[in-house]
């Protein structure tokens, strides 16, 4: 088994069986007790996420195997480029079809509720034209607007801070694909609501 990304939460390794194998790791500033009980948890909220949001119509890796005694989630591993690297190489018109389907697929998760929590394109996989969405560690369901439109406002930054050649029309192209969702406009709405929020809090402080 080889260690393939460290992060803040977890630890993702390739197995020798080809599959991912996903170990959320132990905060030792916390409580024994109280970290074993978030680690559990929040392995077993992802995963549920992982299947609701396939069968929402959302490509996610298959999850073979949770377990809760070792906080880890063994799934499929899905071949491709990262959407991040992806769009970077792609011209104009391929980033806003590639930016429009991922409208779509926030779409669909929002449809039912399921918030990503860190809708990023290095949390997208581009595999054989289709868009993996990976690592909902940070995710949740919520049927909120103020939830939702986080979530929006999430990608909208990251093409901002990752995409920013292309921002306007990338996003312009994520909105069309996202009014899909009936809800669509009050999100939108709240975006901007929490954006005036942010420079409102920024110039007072």
């Amino acid at each position: 088994m080889r260690l393939i990304s460290k992060g803040a939460e977890a630890n993702i390794y390739l197995t020798e069986d080809g599959l991912i194998l996903k170990e959320r790791i132990r905060k030792i500033y916390r409580v024994k007790e109280l970290d074993e009980h978030l680690r559990a948890m929040r392995t077993k909220k992802e995963a549920k996420l992982l299947n609701l949001s396939k069968k929402a119509g959302v490509p996610t890796p298959f999850v073979f195997d949770v377990d809760l005694e070792k906080k880890t989630i063994l799934m499929s591993f899905v071949e491709g480029e990262k959407i991040r690297d992806y769009i970077e190489r792609a011209d104009l018109n391929e980033k806003i079809r590639v930016c429009k389907k991922i409208g779509e697929l926030v779409a669909k998760l929002h449809e039912k509720d399921i918030i990503h929590g860190d809708l990023t394109t290095s949390n997208m996989i581009m595999n054989r034209d289709k868009i993996y969405f990976i690592d909902f560690g940070l995710g949740e369901i919520s049927m909120e607007i103020e939830d939702k439109a986080v979530d929006v406002l999430l990608f909208k930054k990251c093409l901002h801070s990752s995409h920013y050649k292309n921002e306007r029309e990338c996003y312009e192209a994520f909105i069309k694909g996202y009014e899909r969702y009936k809800k669509s406009g009050e999100v939108l709405k709240r975006v901007g609501v929490i954006e005036r929020r942010g420079r409102y809090f920024a110039e007072r402080f």
